[in-house]
This record gives structure tokens, C-alpha cells and sequence, in this order.
């Protein structure tokens, strides 16, 4: 008599779809949290249209992402923060073996740019990522010694810096995602995409280009060095 996991062939299915380089470079290109039209994508992972048209069939009916449509446009998202922290842990995991060097110097600028300050689906990543967790940390704001959770403090700290929690959805308030760069782990969860939208929002961030990569404004400098104590140094 056999006892397999019911999971099995669910977790088999899953793992088929991610399987594949194009479908995986769109799960990645989807990280920034924001919805791609099906030409943009197919561009990006350098595959015609028809290619990239049948890879995202097969990932929206799978369920790790969602589809909208608007007039002849088809855009496409990460189905939800679930799927965006398994990709995301799935590639800190190969991240070492799969580093190349860049092949220009508008790439390794890139590089740069994405390493220091970056959006995670919809949390800060990156050295800035992991500066801003490290000094909610350091002022007993939120706890990495029992998984991530927010103290008391932590709450009070939020609502102080105008910073809007929704504590009533299905959503982990806090939850840590390991950093694919820094390889420790970053701020995720509702505190962690309220807070990196509010950056976004009051401009204490800026996107750079139309990629992941975020940079702290002179506005971002002094409002983290007086709501934390971060040097404006280690944001730059």
C-alpha cells in the first residue's frame, strides 16, 4: 500500500510550469508588481508574441498569474503576494550560480542600481530593503528572532509616520522574504508594502526606468534618518 501525498501531484503541476526559462523570465519580470501587456513581456524574455501568448495561457490557468483585459490590450499581473515570494525565494536560492558578468556598462549600471534599492512584488528589496528592516529592528520596532512580527512599538511607529496598516486582511502583517542580493532576509507582508507604497507615494523613492529599481530621493534621506535613525550615507 502506497501513502503518497496528496500534495504530490499538485506540487508536480506547479513545478512543471515554473520549469520552463520563458515562462520563469516573465514570473521574474512580473516581481515589480505592476501589470504587463503580453507585448511588453514577450519583448522582454526575447520570444515572438504567438511564443509568449501560449506560456501565459498556461501560467494564468495555473493560477500564478492573473489576466486582464482592456479594449485589444491583454495585461497580466502575479496572481497575488503568494506566488510573487515563492518566485522570489526560489530564484536568492539559484541567485549565486546564475550571477553572470554584465556584458555592458549600461548593464552592470543596472546591476548596480537594482542591488542598491529595489521593489520586491510590492516591498522594498535590496540594500535598502534590508537598511530599512535592519533599523525597525534595531529600535524594537519589528522581532526577527520568532519569524517577523511587529511589536507594539512597531504599530505605534506606523501610525505615527502616517503610514496607513490594514490589520484586518487574510495577509501576514509582517512577514520575511529572502533578499536575492543581500541573501538575508527584508520586510514583506502588509507593513512592508504599506510602507514601501507610502515611499513611493510621498516620493521618499523614485522608480528608475521602467525596471524594479527604486533610489531614495534628498526628501527619503531625511525622512528615514528622522523616523529611524538611517544614515543618508547608507542609503545612497
Amino acid at each position: 500500500m502506497t501513502h503518497r501525498d496528496p500534495a504530490a501531484p499538485g506540487l508536480a503541476r506547479l513545478t512543471a510550469l515554473i520549469a520552463d526559462e520563458t515562462r520563469a523570465a516573465c514570473l521574474l519580470a512580473l516581481l515589480d508588481g505592476r501589470a504587463w501587456t503580453a507585448g511588453e513581456l514577450a519583448r522582454t524574455c526575447g520570444v515572438a508574441a504567438s511564443t509568449l501568448s501560449e506560456h501565459l495561457g498556461k501560467l494564468v490557468a495555473g493560477g500564478l498569474l492573473a489576466e486582464e483585459r482592456q479594449g485589444r490590450h491583454r495585461y497580466v499581473r502575479l496572481a497575488d503576494e503568494r506566488v510573487a515570494h515563492l518566485v522570489e525565494d526560489l530564484a536568492a536560492r539559484v541567485a549565486p550560480e546564475a550571477a553572470a558578468r554584465p556584458r555592458t556598462l549600461r548593464e552592470h549600471g543596472a546591476g548596480q542600481a537594482s542591488a542598491r534599492g529595489r521593489t520586491c512584488y510590492d516591498h522594498l528589496a535590496g540594500r535598502l530593503g534590508i537598511t530599512v528592516t535592519d533599523a525597525l529592528t534595531e529600535r524594537g520596532l519589528l522581532r526577527q528572532d520568532t519569524g517577523f512580527a511587529l511589536t507594539d512599538a512597531g504599530l505605534r511607529w506606523f501610525d505615527r509616520a502616517g503610514i496607513a496598516l490594514d490589520r484586518g486582511g487574510r495577509r501576514p502583517l509582517a512577514r520575511a522574504c529572502l533578499d536575492r542580493t543581500e541573501r538575508r532576509p527584508h520586510l514583506a507582508g502588509t507593513a512592508g508594502a504599506a510602507l514601501c507604497g507610502h515611499a513611493l507615494t510621498v516620493g521618499w523613492c523614485l522608480r528608475i526606468g521602467s525596471g524594479r529599481a527604486v533610489r531614495v530621493t534628498e526628501a527619503g534621506e531625511r525622512a528615514l534618518s528622522d523616523l529611524l535613525g538611517i544614515d543618508p550615507a547608507a542609503l545612497r
